[in-house]
């Protein structure tokens, strides 16, 4: 009789542990699919920088540092390997793409020309479905947090080496100000 209880438990035990750990292999997955489909929309507004700044460019010559600004941090978005080094480079384009708009502007011409509205109007849209899918990341990765940090299954995190994933943040003060026009 004690054998039979000691093996039920032993048994709910390892259904319940089993159950943790795939609901963490569950959210390890959606967190690297939400990562993943921020990364698609990323890539698009990436191949579409340089056409922006062409136009750009055309109108705007002697705004030669700011051009190479958004070039720069573009490049360096494409180098980046690691998950934080990817949401850092994120950070630093956004940044660069402010300043892009805020030359542009200065250019009634460039305003005016439809080249350079229809990219603004598809960059804008990229922009919403990068939010949004920031929101989505976050919110996954939160659960995932969440539960890493959460006992019981805390446990189950440290022995399987599931660890906290990055939340995509704002990383400074001067990237939440609004890019100031000046003419």
């Amino acid at each position: 009789m004690i054998i039979g209880i000691i093996i039920a438990v032993v048994v709910i035990l390892l259904v319940v542990a089993i159950g943790m750990y795939n609901s963490f292999i569950k959210l390890r997955n959606s967190c690297e699919e939400a990562f993943s489909t921020m990364d698609v929309y990323m890539k698009k507004r990436f191949d579409l920088i340089p056409n922006l700044v062409e136009t750009v460019k055309g109108y705007a010559a002697h705004e030669k540092e700011t051009l190479q600004n958004v070039i720069a941090a573009r490049n360096n978005l494409q180098n980046a390997s690691t998950t934080e080094e990817k949401l850092a480079g994120e950070n630093a384009l956004q940044g660069t793409l402010k300043s892009l708009f805020a030359v542009a502007e200065a250019y009634p011409d460039l305003k005016a020309n439809t080249n350079f509205l229809d990219l603004q109007d598809q960059l804008k849209m990229i922009e919403e479905d990068i939010a949004n899918s920031r929101k989505y990341y976050n919110a996954v990765v939160k659960q995932f947090n969440t539960k890493c940090e959460m006992f019981p299954s805390n446990i189950i995190a440290s022995i399987f080496h599931f660890e906290k994933q990055p939340m995509f943040e704002v990383e400074t003060a001067e990237e939440r100000k609004n890019v100031e026009v000046k003419f």
